[in-house]
């Protein structure tokens, strides 16, 4: 059954909203959704989850006066998360999907359970949650119990720049703690949102950075004297994945008008990392396109169990919470990345080889200066550390829950691994950048073409040509902190 239109959230692309407001007719679903549930549990049937225990307790019936009492010790036992915490904006995007899947109205959740989670999104009590604890099969379960936690008064949260005990949040904004009702913790723990939250930020991120590393690659193509014949459209027409087409016109639209691209060239061919631009940074395009459409399914999902379809008159267990698709796809994302990182780190080692008239490691009066060798060690480093992260998470399994619980995605461990090759892929981008605007200054005075130079000019605003040796450690913060940034906001500066 198709969720209904009001709650399609068609472009997780175009982020999280400041505040959300809940329709009036999604809230309509929900009690009805609920008063249907309460009905089926007066004629004492056995549902799973319900008014049984979980996993392979499934065949434990408890008792009506105890099924409240069920779903907090199943909120409480649950959370037990460990290691760091998730950062505050991806519990953001968890608690924004929560709040959206419950108002698809087939979890049997009160409204009240909802209208408190945007009440907590809209006045930032943001639960403390930890990367720690998720198979990624039976809903991401601890990571959601750490979520859940505030409702009832449990838990951390942060808070007015601080973190704070959930209960002292809730009394500074007047709000009672929950007693969650028959189906509520089970619910609330199940289903996709720790692994979707970080699908849907590495959405963003992976975008913006690969739009970035046509644009730093096509700078560090010019600086390194690159021939643009690589780029030419036929070429691409006669492969025509989507990707390479979309990264060799980007490219020409980078170098059009370029002075530089008017000298003389003295080489037959460049290296693979500036002449196969196309065919390297457009498969992760395509890739990217794959992931958005299963992020975007997901997103758009109802994924905890059982499933309270009223409209048919059946409760329904099933397997919607397992990871799967999203593990798969967090993999693959992660790979495609890293190589931005590993071609970027080809063209900053190429820049600073002394090669095409760019004196050894970019340093006027190399020897004395070091210039920017040990920064392409970093870059190096970070690479190889992207190679680790990049050994897929969702070829693994592990038999838990007695064995009732036999096959997990671990897509949860896919999702910490692909953020921090996210970040990894920005501070390689961001050392190329560093040593493109570096080679620019060599080529002077001819220029290279106007949206170059603005790009080249963003750089120089944050960090200045290195004539002699420095620290270069802040300027490579600078020019990491710059990539924040999307390209069309330096482009239309």
């Amino acid at each position: 059954m198709e969720l209904p239109e009001h709650l399609l959230f068609d472009q997780p692309a175009a982020g999280l909203p400041e505040t959300i407001s809940l329709p009036a007719a999604a809230l309509d679903r929900v009690a009805r959704n609920r008063a249907y549930l309460d009905e089926k549990l007066k004629q004492g049937k056995v549902h799973y989850g319900i008014n049984t225990g979980f996993g392979s307790l499934c065949n434990v019936v408890v008792s009506p006066e105890d099924l409240s009492l069920l779903q907090e010790n199943l909120v409480c036992s649950h959370a037990c998360g460990f290691g760091a915490m998730v950062p505050v904006e991806i519990v953001r995007w968890m608690l924004f999907l929560k709040i959206k899947g419950l108002c698809g109205g087939f979890s049997g959740v009160r409204p009240l359970i909802v209208e408190r989670l945007a009440a907590f999104y809209n006045k930032g009590i943001i639960p403390v949650v930890f990367e720690q604890g998720s198979l990624g099969a039976s809903g991401d379960l601890a990571p959601l119990a750490h979520l859940s936690l505030p409702l009832l008064g449990k838990g951390k949260v942060h808070y007015k720049g601080n973190i704070v005990d959930a209960a002292e949040a809730l009394q500074a904004e007047g709000i009672e703690p929950i007693a969650l009702a028959a189906k509520e913790g089970l619910a609330l723990l199940n289903g996709t949102q720790f692994m979707s939250a970080y699908g849907s930020w590495a959405l963003l991120a992976a975008k913006r950075l690969s739009a970035w590393a046509d644009a730093i690659g096509a700078l560090s193509g010019e600086g390194y004297m690159m021939k643009a014949d690589p780029f030419h459209p036929r070429i691409q027409a006669l492969r025509p994945h989507q990707g390479q087409i979309d990264t060799a016109a980007n490219i020409r639209s980078y170098l059009e008008g370029s002075a530089l691209q008017q000298q003389a060239k003295e080489q037959v061919q460049d290296p693979y990392s500036f002449r196969c631009m196309p065919q390297v940074h457009g498969a992760t395009k395509d890739t990217l396109r794959f992931f958005e459409s299963v992020v975007t399914t997901e997103v758009n999902a109802v994924t905890d169990n059982p499933l309270v379809i009223h409209d048919e008159d059946v409760i329904v267990s099933g397997g919607n919470f397992h990871g799967q698709p999203m593990a798969l796809q967090l993999d693959f994302l992660a790979i495609a990345m890293a190589e931005l990182a590993n071609i970027s780190e080809r063209r900053t080692y190429l820049l600073i080889s002394g090669q095409r008239g760019l004196p050894p490691f970019l340093a006027p009066h190399a020897g004395l200066n070091s210039g920017f060798m040990i920064a392409q060690y970093t870059a190096a480093s970070i690479v190889s550390q992207n190679k680790q992260y990049c050994t897929p998470a969702s070829v693994d399994s592990i038999v838990s829950s007695n064995g009732q619980e036999d096959h997990v995605s671990m897509g949860a461990n896919a999702a910490t691994k692909l953020y921090r090759v996210l970040q990894n892929v920005q501070r390689v981008l961001a050392i190329e950048l560093l040593t493109a605007a570096q080679a620019m200054d060599f080529r002077r005075p001819a220029k290279t073409s106007a949206v170059l130079e603005q790009v080249y000019a963003a750089i120089r605003k944050e960090v200045s040509f290195m004539d002699k040796d420095r620290v270069l450690h802040e300027d490579m913060i600078r020019a990491e902190a710059l990539l924040n940034r999307g390209i069309d906001q330096i482009k239309n500066s």
